[in-house]
């Protein structure tokens, strides 16, 4: 006779304990949603922020400043004191069914059975294997994640000079990681024609941190027998090569949603984020199943990942009340110079989006971006906006560029010049 492992079921189980996951919890906690339960891999929830010790956290969410670690911690305090279980420690490691869930943790393995999930288990950077850099296999070659958790966690040395891969916010947050370990960051690589970060921020690092930025330029090959020496660099346009000597080579941003329980799953995936298709309501494609965070659009900042969490959780309360399946709803679609855009399906009777921000990922730099919708070729809205489309950060639109569209109508199609 075959042993079945011990089974729980908890009203809601959120599986990813970082900024969307905690705030969805606190928020059906406090609106007493039943027994809230979410589950995270690692030692302490918190996320990302755990380990990302500079400025800049909460301003969206919270309308205060803080470090990563303080804001991971009033997260979990807050999750907490609402009255959600939080298990860390604890995989999910697979389906059981189309509705159950197995657990494994040092109590053992366990089958969770909830009445609705959350997912909120984030993205990663690619690792270098994954951008298929060629070269030696040295040591020194880490991912930022990889780079905060030795300095801020395991107080690690990491190495006296550094290469940074990427100019996305997250790499100038490896720069102050590489500082505070007492590792000079040499030089940063992008291969845009500037640096994808804001504009503050890039100078704020090239005058404080004094970081030069290398545009327009890729690694070509890592160097070093047993510890890196240098990396080989390229410039797109002249294809002259260099070598700039380091013995750490830190890859940044190129994100992608930590989505194996998504896949397994059979869920639907979006083909531009390769993240769960959702609608406005955070609903995936199966009955009872939300997704919330940066595994929906890979990757913005923490505070807007968890507003996503505030908002998912009506939408949950109102799948456990037995709110009848939401009626077909009109796809959204984008063309290039974007990448994706989320979430992907408008139904008539759903709450616009969190904040009202239709979120797009841009390829191209524009500066003043004329954004134009369109369904089954009628131009339902054309609006110049403000602020610029940029590679390597989230692109913001009102949701009201939607209005006019038809729900009976073919997909919606929105571009930009």
């Amino acid at each position: 006779m075959t042993h079945q492992p011990p089974l729980t079921e908890p009203d809601v189980l959120i599986i990813g304990g970082g900024p969307a996951g905690l705030t969805a919890a606190a928020e059906l906690a406090d609106r007493s949603a039943g027994h809230i339960v979410v589950v995270d891999r690692e030692n302490t929830a918190g996320g990302i922020p755990r380990h990302s010790d500079h400025t800049g956290y909460g301003l969206r969410d919270l309308r205060r400043v803080m470090t990563g670690p303080a804001y991971a911690r009033h997260l979990v305090d807050r999750a907490t004191r609402a009255g959600a279980e939080i298990r860390t420690n604890t995989m999910v490691t697979g389906w059981a069914d189309e509705n159950t869930l197995d657990v494994t943790s040092p109590d053992g393995r366990y089958r969770i059975r909830p009445r609705a999930l959350v997912l909120a288990t984030g993205a990663r950077e690619r690792p270098r294997t994954a951008r298929r850099v060629p070269g030696d296999r040295p040591h020194g070659v880490y991912t930022t994640g990889q780079l905060q958790n030795l300095v801020h966690l395991h107080d690690q040395p990491v190495g006296k000079r550094a290469v940074i891969v990427g100019g996305e916010l997250v790499s100038w947050s490896a720069a102050v990681s590489l500082r505070e370990a007492g590792c000079t960051p040499a030089l940063m690589i992008s291969r845009y024609p500037k640096a994808e970060s804001y504009g503050a921020f890039n100078a704020a690092g090239r005058t404080v941190l004094r970081v030069p930025v290398a545009t327009r330029s890729r690694v070509t090959r890592v160097l070093g027998k047993g510890r890196c020496r240098a990396v080989e660099i390229e410039h797109l346009d002249t294809g002259r090569r260099t070598t700039v000597e380091c013995d750490t080579v830190v890859f940044t941003g190129d994100w992608i949603p930590d989505h194996e329980l998504v896949r397994a799953a059979g869920i639907a995936l979006d083909e531009g984020t390769l993240g769960p298709l959702t609608d406005t309501a955070l609903r995936t494609s199966r009955p009872g199943v939300f997704a919330v965070g940066n595994m929906l659009h890979p990757v913005d900042t923490a505070d807007v990942a968890a507003l996503d969490g505030k908002h998912v959780a009506q939408q949950v309360i109102d799948h456990l009340s037995g709110r009848q399946q939401p009626s077909e709803g009109v796809r959204l679609t984008v063309g290039a110079p974007f990448r994706w855009i989320a979430p992907q399906i408008l139904r008539p009777d759903d709450p616009a989006p969190a904040r009202g921000r239709l979120l797009l990922w841009s390829d191209a730099y524009i500066r003043f971006p004329k954004v134009t919708v369109r369904q089954d070729e009628r131009l339902i809205n054309r609006r110049i906006l403000a602020w610029p489309v940029a590679p390597g950060r989230v692109f913001r639109i009102p949701s009201s560029v939607l209005k006019g569209i038809s729900h009976t109508g073919g997909p919606v199609r929105i571009t930009v010049a």
